[in-house]
């Protein structure tokens, strides 16, 4: 029998129905965290909820690198201490979070938003790729610049880095990519920092 079925409330089915919507959450946890909403002051609810509502509604993606941002321009690609010669493309934002926990790296990036996937249905015009090609043609002087391909190292991440490659070779600027510390298919979210910094700092110059 459904867990809906036994539920004493319409709105509690509603409620379980709604945070087991959410990846990795099943209706029995999903039950667990309803009930223990349930048992919270009402004031701590609604900050709650307030705080998701602002999340989905508020949060912009940076015009410049496509990070999470309150503002049209993110903080990282705002600050001027930042290398703005040196960019990081990345498939998202988790990655981003990832490299900045290292400590190690002091550019700027920009996030695709994801990798070439044929299986999936994701092709280049899928990603933010135009958008970095332009970025560096406006470079004043894109040859003194440097983009570091971080994308994970199984067949989709070097599909993509090859493509990349290739929508920008001609701009003449230096492209590079993470040392090999990682292992094959790796997720850069899931690398401990030490060696996810260790790559950073140890790349290579991409060879397609």
């Amino acid at each position: 029998m459904a867990y809906k079925e036994n539920y004493p409330s319409a709105l509690l089915t509603e409620a379980v129905e709604a945070i087991s919507s959410l990846p990795g959450v099943g209706r029995r946890s999903a039950l667990r965290l309803a009930l223990h909403l349930l048992k919270q002051p009402a004031e701590n609810v609604h900050h709650f909820t307030s705080a998701i509502d602002h999340l989905r509604d508020d949060v912009r993606y940076c015009r410049r690198c496509r990070m999470i941002s309150d503002d049209e321009i993110c903080s990282i690609c705002s600050d001027h201490t930042r290398d703005q010669q040196l960019i990081c493309v990345v498939e998202s934002v988790r990655d981003v979070m990832s490299i900045e926990a290292t400590g190690q790296y002091h550019g700027v990036y920009h996030v695709l938003g994801g990798i070439i996937s044929p299986i999936a249905g994701v092709g280049p015009s899928d990603l933010n790729i135009k958008e970095l090609v332009e970025r560096i043609k406006v470079m004043e002087v894109p040859s003194s610049a440097e983009v570091i391909l971080a994308l994970s190292g199984d067949v989709e991440g070097e599909t993509t880095a090859f493509y990349i490659y290739r929508q920008i070779e001609e701009t003449g600027i230096k492209v590079s990519s993470l040392a090999r510390g990682l292992g094959f298919g790796d997720d850069l979210e899931y690398a401990d920092s030490l060696t996810l910094g260790r790559s950073i700092v140890n790349r290579q110059i991409f060879k397609p």
